[in-house]
């Protein structure tokens, strides 16, 4: 990202969830977000996955009419200053990458696919913000369209973070299929949901709570419903048990007339009243208090975090770093070398910026991570932690980014690898990653002594390391690395040479 961003430019966030998109426009004063604008759509992304797991071309065309609208209002807001983020709807489909290519266009901006349990740690963010300070240890409740989010924590720092394959939207469809609301299609709904949550409960309860708060729109509604038919300011299970003889008594979706329900929360609120008597069940939950913050909050507290240079992926690789050993001295030396190669490639190869220079030092701190599991393949065994570890503040295209520059940062680089990769770091990676590889190569001795000023220059896909006069001569093994080390990228069509 880039700096010295004015502190009246407004940020935005976008949520591109698997019942509803939501885009937030905010500005930052005294510390605080005021809110200038907000969208809110119902898609229903998620009821749009054939049985093949695709995204239908309807359902795709419904959801770029949406996203371009958000562009429209998005059009003149820094590339840097707006993040969006999609969900489980999108961690599903198998045809997410190709649906995400013409989203990001009619969008104007990158879209991340977020894994769950940053879903949840950015929930947990954005209802932290929503309310009153307290040093108190609370249970926060998140039922989405296509997954329910489940956090504990204290103050601004979740504990522990799950996310749980069922949301409003699947569960309707999966136990609800025809619209009728049975005794039997409930309690069967109630007790599949109770199996997922009893596979968290455990480890929850281990943690305990004071009190416990709910999010987003199934929560809400019902919140809403509840207080609207019996004055109650909390969902209990005697609320839930009247809303579930209220739909009963409809006997079919479409008939469900409940004040403080909107029609299109109704349509996907017996799969998500199944899933909350579940939670109550499972966790041994009281009672539940509405809270307004939800993901878009958490995404926009998050962004203003990067803005102001206290980005959580900083502390994620430092955390990873620490659990997996790395020889913290060794990486410093690395990434010294790695750096001042970008300052000098920078121009040529188009790679300026704060996160592209953020990705080449998280790529140089993490490269040795495969260590902890054997040094044969530790390229392969650092490349499979990167891409499947949970790393809060990543999404699942920033770790792919990190995990293939990892991969490639020794032996054969596989140019055609680096092409799966979301825009724009196609080209972006693969060069960041022979920056890593002349690194890597110059520190092989793991020596504290300082190496001699190596000049680089690159054009286009040729490099040319410059050492003082008579260096090389007297390290034969440094030599004998560049050797190969042009042999290896010759066959990725780069040409290195060296004096």
């Amino acid at each position: 990202m880039g700096t010295n961003r004015s502190a009246h430019e407004p940020v935005a966030a976008v949520d591109l969830g698997s019942n509803s998109f939501h885009m937030v426009v905010a500005k930052v004063e005294r510390g605080h977000l005021r809110v200038l604008d907000r969208m809110r759509e119902r898609v229903v992304l998620g009821a749009g996955i054939d049985d093949a797991g695709l995204l239908t071309e309807d359902t795709q065309r419904r959801a770029l009419d949406c996203i371009g609208r958000f562009g429209q209002r998005l059009r003149d807001v820094p590339r840097a200053n707006v993040r969006a983020v999609g969900t489980n709807a999108l961690r599903m489909a198998k045809n997410a990458r190709q649906f995400l290519a013409r989203a990001e266009r009619a969008l104007g901006h990158p879209i991340e696919v977020i894994p769950g349990r940053e879903e949840a740690r950015l929930i947990w963010l954005g209802v932290a913000h929503s309310q009153p300070a307290s040093p108190a240890r609370r249970l926060v409740v998140d039922i989405g369209g296509g997954s329910t989010e489940v956090i504990v924590g204290e103050r601004f720092e979740p504990l522990r973070t799950e996310s749980l394959y069922m949301g409003c939207v699947s569960w309707t469809l999966r136990h609800f299929p025809d619209g009728r609301i049975t005794r039997k299609a409930f309690r069967r709904a109630r007790i599949a949901a109770r199996l997922e949550v009893q596979t968290i409960a455990r480890a929850c309860a281990a943690l305990g709570w004071e009190s416990c708060l709910g999010s987003s729109g199934t929560i809400l509604s019902i919140a809403e419903a509840l207080r609207l038919h019996r004055a109650e300011d909390a969902i209990t299970p005697a609320g839930i048990r009247w809303l579930r003889d209220e739909m009963l008594g409809a006997e079919r979706i479409d008939r469900i007339e409940i004040d403080g329900l909107e029609p299109e929360r109704v349509q996907v609120l017996p799969g998500g009243l199944a899933i909350l008597w579940a939670l109550f069940d499972g966790l041994g939950i009281e009672r539940i208090r509405p809270a307004q913050g939800a993901l878009r909050e958490g995404v926009l507290f998050d962004l203003v975090g990067r803005i102001r240079h206290e980005d959580v992926r900083d502390r994620t690789i430092r955390a990873f770093c620490d659990r997996h050993h790395v020889d913290s001295e060794q990486a410093s030396r690395v990434e010294r070398s790695a750096l001042r190669f970008l300052d000098a490639a920078s121009g040529p190869w188009k790679l300026a910026g704060d996160e592209v220079r953020s990705v080449l030092s998280w790529a140089v701190r993490l490269h040795e991570v495969g260590l902890t599991v054997a040094y044969t393949g530790h390229h392969k065994h650092g490349a499979y932690l990167l891409q499947h570890s949970d790393m809060p503040g990543f999404s699942r295209q920033e770790q792919e980014v990190l995990a293939a520059i990892v991969r490639f940062h020794r032996r054969r680089v596989v140019r055609t690898a680096f092409a799966t990769l979301v825009e724009p770091w196609r080209d972006a990676a693969l060069r960041l990653c022979v920056l890593l590889r002349l690194a890597v190569r110059l520190n092989r001795s793991r020596s504290p002594r300082r190496l001699p000023v190596v000049r680089l220059h690159v054009r286009r896909d040729a490099l040319s390391l410059r050492f003082p006069r008579g260096w090389l001569a007297r390290h034969p093994l440094t030599k004998a690395d560049l050797e190969e080390e042009a042999r290896e990228l010759a066959t990725s069509a780069f040409r290195l040479t060296f004096r």
